[in-house]
């Protein structure tokens, strides 16, 4: 018989109602460090941030940055247990499994199967759904442009020494497509120019830039940036999601309870009912500011660049909000820990499309986009080939810069491995793919924006159909036998 994986695991799952709760989950978990001490919001926080993510340290609590009264959290995610309890799960892999059983579900044969489906996928649309409600912790306090200060009541930092000012690092950015009206939540920095002005980072490839072209007569188009929210609803927003899929419900998946909302108090969007900081605003047509230069998450500046400019008409936010921002930088940063999870959560959907994948990995040192790892269980010949070519023509891995593919018995999960198979089982005339296309737009090793060349490298075991004139040789391995042999003996050597 059918089942709803959403159901079966409902009660299993740890979920957070705010970033508050949250925050007082790592604090009960021995996962908060609260720093008590008046700091600099200009390089200090960004340094003692940097030391304590290299060494998977705990979250961090500022409780008297100089110039707010609005305590700053950062690290939220940045260790493996961080991000699990983030998603209120023991591994990321829940997750994962949970979606696998989803895409994987076989429809309802008889008309018993039907009728008892039916509220089991209710429930689980109703997740799904985020739900409208008329009043929010995140509109307690609502400050409209010119009626007091608005963004210089935040701590913002400036995080790296040539940054071009203060950036916004950890925005949950809302907008609608002007033409379909379907939503996008995206995480864009945004570039402080005073009090009510910012850039808005949109790089060409992204939803938010899209929605900005398509903005047609309307000239306008409206923007809520939120600074704080549960956790799921965080880190849904850093998901590669299709095009028009919505990130908020998402969150509801990853909760496994809808997401609150609350509609703004000036511009025609919702927001997370229970967001810390809401800023209300809009973008225009035609305007665009530089923006940057910024210490970004490749471990390099990304350049000063024209972007739309962000106006601020209402800032609301909780009666007593916490302020939670990210830097990024030389990997490994808190990011890592997000793209890690978000790695293995989103393996089932790749292999829907790719089924031949056997696992992926994207090192940190790649910085997400410059080096894809899979294995595959290779059928045909140049079989890894075909692999690279879908891998391009999926969404946001079009920004794959390598592509290394090995066998399916590979632990592509060990770098040592990788580099062992990869050196050794690489003949480069034959091996190698050179091919173009779109590059991300932070890739500062290509030679024009937006456009570059790509490599695959083919590492699995070669066939005389591929042309392989000579046996391919075995790994070394040792026999089981011996193995379990030595295990039972091994405190009589010594050791």
């Amino acid at each position: 018989m059918t089942h709803s994986p959403f159901v079966e695991e409902k009660k299993k799952n740890k979920t957070y109602k705010n970033l508050s709760s949250f925050i007082s989950e790592l604090r009960r978990c021995g996962e908060l460090h609260e720093i008590r001490a008046a700091v600099d919001p200009v390089l200090e926080v960004a340094e003692i941030y940097d030391r304590v993510v290299k060494n998977e340290g705990p979250a961090l609590l500022f409780h008297n940055i100089k110039g707010s009264q609005i305590p700053l959290g950062i690290n939220l995610f940045g260790s493996t247990k961080r991000m699990a309890l983030a998603l209120g799960v023991s591994s990321p892999e829940e997750v994962a499994r949970r979606i696998e059983e989803l895409v994987e579900a076989k429809p309802p044969q008889g008309i018993m199967d039907k009728i008892q489906w039916i509220p089991k996928m209710g429930a689980l649309l109703n997740a799904l759904s985020p739900k409208i409600v008329a009043s929010a912790p995140c509109q307690a306090v609502v400050v409209r442009a010119g009626e007091g200060p608005l963004l210089d009541k935040l701590p913002i930092l400036q995080c790296w020494p040539e940054d071009g000012g203060k950036f916004i690092t950890f925005p949950l950015v809302i907008s609608r497509d002007p033409e379909t009206g379907k939503r996008n939540v995206g995480l864009y920095r945004m570039h402080v120019y005073d009090n009510q002005t910012t850039g808005m980072h949109w790089q060409i490839h992204k939803d938010g830039a899209e929605h900005f072209r398509r903005l047609g007569k309307q000239k306008r188009l409206e923007v809520a940036a939120v600074i704080g929210a549960d956790p799921a609803t965080m880190f849904s927003a850093a998901c590669p999601l299709p095009s028009g899929m919505d990130e908020l419900m998402m969150a509801g998946f990853l909760r496994q309870e809808p997401v609150e909302l609350v509609k703004c108090r000036t511009i025609d969007l919702e927001v997370p009912a229970e967001a810390e900081i809401v800023l209300e605003g809009y973008v225009q047509e035609g305007e665009l500011r530089t923006e940057g230069p910024f210490g970004d998450h490749t471990g390099f500046y990304s350049r000063a660049k024209e972007f739309p400019v962000f106006h601020i008409t209402c800032m609301t936010h909780r009666k007593n909000p916490v302020y939670a921002t990210t830097v990024v930088g030389r990997p490994p940063m808190e990011d890592c820990y997000m793209g890690k999870a978000i790695e293995r959560i989103f393996l089932p959907l790749i292999r829907k499309q790719v089924p031949e994948i056997a696992d992926i990995h994207l090192p940190w040192e790649g910085c997400f986009h410059n080096c894809m790892i899979l294995s595959i269980r290779k059928s045909y010949p140049e079989h890894a080939k075909k692999v690279m070519s879908a891998i391009w023509g999926l969404g946001q891995m079009m920004f794959s810069k390598c592509i290394i593919v090995l066998d399916q018995d590979a632990n592509i999960q060990d770098l040592k491995e990788v580099a062992w198979r990869t050196f050794n089982n690489v003949d480069p005339k034959r091996d190698i793919l050179f091919t173009e296309g779109p590059v991300d737009e932070l890739d500062h090793s290509a030679s024009h924006d937006f456009f570059g060349s790509k490599m695959g490298i083919d590492a699995t075991r070669k066939s005389a159909a591929e042309g392989m004139k000579k046996p391919w040789p075995a790994d070394i391995v040792m026999s089981p036998a011996m193995k379990d042999l030595v295990s039972k003996r091994w405190k009589e050597y010594g050791f």
